[in-house]
């Protein structure tokens, strides 16, 4: 089976990847000339774990192809995957721009059956606008030829994406016709032999189930950071409250994590989204905004601490942080809660030396994106030690798995200060406090 996927960010390229992975001929397609050239030599333009070599293995099988032309390759396929970015816009809308071009761009060339299936998370409604598109240049060309259209939204994890793919709890596909049902069955099969746990419904309703769950998880991150700060006035301990409801079988223990706010790719983008679809259908959708309001509430936390530590005073202070992509595993920087922590810093009069294991270009080129003031003031570090020399306090942000059992000794001699603040709460409070170090978590 032959297959194409447009645009080869996140989405596209672990999707490619994994389909070749089983044995399907695929050709990834970005409009990106040194993406492409790049990818031909095996310079992969994201870090996942895993991925890099699976890329030069199915390249090296002939399983896995790369161009900038659709055209090229759109009369040896049968399912075209849109894997394309749908940016926010400043008022919370998907920008649909670079759907729409696949979808214009196939209707202008296909000349066999094409299934396009829209992975990118679009809003509800999507297909159509997808569908009316192909179907309006085939008309100005003046040809009658069988397409369809799909939903296949993406479920995977920065960090965890390629086992995601390959061994998926559930694949969402939205169809409108029997003939594509089966293509999509075909193509999902090998992932699911033991297992077949495609669950097939109408576009509109898979088109909803991607921003549905990523909202969901959101808001149970929100409400956890929530639970955490009234735990903290009230003298509770947040990880006892976590573990007593999540051994609560219709809870559960998943996302009842707090921390110092979500960021990433996902979870602000979709919510946004869908605030903003609800709105521009006259509904309301009060949970979410509160849910948003709190993330970005809690991205301030680490601060609003450092800054009662010290009394509003940051002049000649250093201050370390540990952990700067939004999550670990990823060098995903957007919507990273270190940003925002940062540039306060910065603004107070303070001064920052950082480390992540593998986020440290992206944080570069993120600063810089941003034109952060005092951004000289940022010190990039070679481990977590050169982060924490002569620091007055040491932040940890993210909780990578390499910062989990410090040499706390060393930290501490390190150090100018003593302050620890914790913000995914990965430390025994006891253990720091016996080493001389004054430790603050999150509700705890």
């Amino acid at each position: 089976m032959k297959i194409a996927v447009v645009g080869t960010g996140y989405v596209g390229l672990v999707s490619g990847t994994c389909f070749a992975e089983m044995g399907v001929d695929v050709t990834c397609v970005d409009i990106d000339v040194q993406k492409i050239e790049n990818l031909k030599k095996g310079i992969i333009p994201i870090w996942e774990p895993g991925l890099e070599d699976m890329v030069l293995r199915n390249v090296n099988a002939g399983r896995l192809h790369f161009t900038t032309s659709v055209e090229e390759v759109l009369d040896d396929v049968q399912v075209v995957f849109s894997a394309v970015g749908t940016p926010p816009g400043d008022d919370g809308s998907a920008d649909l721009k670079f759907v729409m071009e696949v979808a214009r761009t196939v209707g202008r060339k296909m000349n066999n059956y094409v299934l396009l299936v829209t992975k990118s998370t679009v809003p509800v409604g999507t297909a159509k606008l997808v569908r009316k598109a192909i179907q309006e240049e085939l008309d100005k060309r003046g040809l009658q030829i069988d397409f369809d259209v799909a939903s296949n939204p993406e479920f995977l994890k920065e960090g965890d994406a390629i086992k995601d793919f390959m061994s998926p709890d559930r694949v969402v596909v939205g169809v409108e016709s029997e003939r594509a049902r089966e293509v999509m069955t075909k193509l999902y099969r090998p992932f699911l032999l033991n297992n077949f746990r495609v669950i097939f419904m109408d576009i509109p309703s898979a088109e909803m189930t991607k921003y549905a769950a990523n909202a969901m998880l959101a808001t149970r991150i929100s409400f956890m950071n929530d639970i955490a700060n009234l735990c903290e006035v009230l003298g509770a301990d947040v990880n006892m409250v976590r573990k007593g409801i999540g051994t609560d079988q219709r809870i559960g223990n998943k996302f009842l994590y707090p921390g110092c706010g979500y960021g990433g790719s996902c979870f602000p983008k979709d919510v946004k989204a869908l605030i903003y679809t609800a709105e521009q259908n006259g509904y309301e959708m009060k949970v979410l905004k509160a849910v948003e309001d709190v993330n970005d509430t809690q991205k301030h936390i680490l601060f609003r601490k450092l800054n009662r530590y010290f009394n509003n005073d940051f002049q000649g202070k250093t201050i370390a942080v540990w952990g700067l992509s939004f999550k670990p595993n990823t060098d995903d920087m957007r919507e990273a809660p270190s940003l925002v922590l940062i540039e306060k810093i910065l603004k107070a009069g303070g001064k920052v030396r950082v480390f992540d294991p593998v986020a440290m270009e992206e944080a570069r080129k993120s600063v810089e994106r941003q034109k952060m003031d005092l951004s000289e003031n940022i010190y990039y570090s070679r481990d977590i030690y050169d982060a924490v020399l002569d620091a007055d306090a040491l932040l940890v942000v993210t909780e990578w798995k390499e910062f989990r059992l410090p040499t706390w000794g060393v930290v501490k001699k390190s150090m100018r200060g003593n302050l620890v603040l914790d913000g995914r709460n990965i430390y025994e409070k006891t253990d720091l406090l016996e080493m001389g170090l004054v430790y603050e978590g999150i509700g705890i």
